[in-house]
């Protein structure tokens, strides 16, 4: 692993020599371009670019930054550039299906997903065990008498305290306020099955099985107030036939679920995805 790596995103209006200018900049610093992935989209009319560069010993984030603005600003950009190697903090939350809590912890814990989980919230107790044993601060925040606003702003008091830069609802089954989705904006993943809207409501695997679909899928995308309708970032099918019952399409959907959270997560926290008014741009 580089050890003064960082990696700048950017969009901005497409034009003649984006790429150079950046190019340039980097290279006149002693910069060392790792990878780099662009798309210019012709229906928007808007350029996106990753670029994982190593910067010089000597050099710090801070003074790269200083010295873009000059390009950013010649290009009307919309940019970041964060440390490659500082792990995202992100914050779980979870009701009572554990399958996507489950296999997002066992990824971190085994070194396949780099990131920290200074906390998991659940509005269900039963999944404080699994926290403890994997030694994650376990907070059960239940919903008392219909007053969500107060139980929403302990979860954002949370995420403030603990520096949150990821929420990611691992079958979190609570409807997020507007004011909630606002202030995780741009910071918040979820993931659904994506039989929606065909098969909303409890129990979807059943409501599957009962009209004989052959394939599931999930689908994980950003919180928006518009329920399941954010910016999608990554989908997967599995086949299913006759034979399977209404329990077998379950743990295939579930496995697809955690299959598809993972890379969406991993995506965020390595800085592949932009977003591009209600779509992304992936950058595998």
């Amino acid at each position: 692993m580089q050890q003064n790596d960082h990696i700048l995103t950017l969009a901005c209006p497409d034009s003649i020599g984006i790429v150079f200018h950046v190019s340039e900049f980097l290279f006149e610093r002693g910069c060392n371009i790792l990878d780099s992935q662009q798309f210019g989209d012709k229906d928007t009319g808007l350029f996106f670019l990753r670029v994982h560069f190593e910067m010089p010993a000597a050099m710090t984030a801070a003074d790269v930054q200083a010295q873009f603005v000059t390009v950013a600003t010649r290009f009307s950009m919309q940019w970041q550039i964060r440390d490659a190697q500082r792990k995202s903090r992100v914050m779980l939350m979870v009701s009572k299906h554990g399958h996507c809590l489950n296999d997002l912890l066992f990824r971190v814990k085994s070194g396949q997903l780099p990131i920290e989980i200074p906390a998991i919230v659940s509005n269900h107790p039963d999944f404080a065990l699994l926290s403890a044993s994997y030694g994650i601060p376990f907070y059960h925040l239940p919903v008392v008498n219909g007053e969500k606003a107060q139980q929403e702003r302990q979860v954002l008091q949370i995420a403030e305290r603990e520096k949150v830069d990821l929420v990611v609802l691992a079958r979190y089954m609570q409807i997020l306020s507007s004011e909630m989705c606002e202030a995780l904006s741009g910071r918040a993943i979820n993931i659904h099955h994506s039989f929606l809207p065909s098969f909303k409501g409890a129990r979807p695997y059943y409501q599957a099985h009962e009209r004989g679909v052959k394939l599931i899928g999930a689908t994980a995308h950003y919180v928006t107030a518009d329920l399941d309708e954010g910016p999608i970032i990554e989908q997967d099918i599995a086949r299913v036939d006759h034979s399977m019952s209404p329990e077998t399409l379950t743990a295939v959907g579930r496995d697809v679920e955690c299959l598809v959270l993972s890379r969406a997560v991993r995506w965020h926290v390595e800085h592949r995805i932009l977003l591009n008014g209600h779509k992304t741009i992936v950058f595998r």
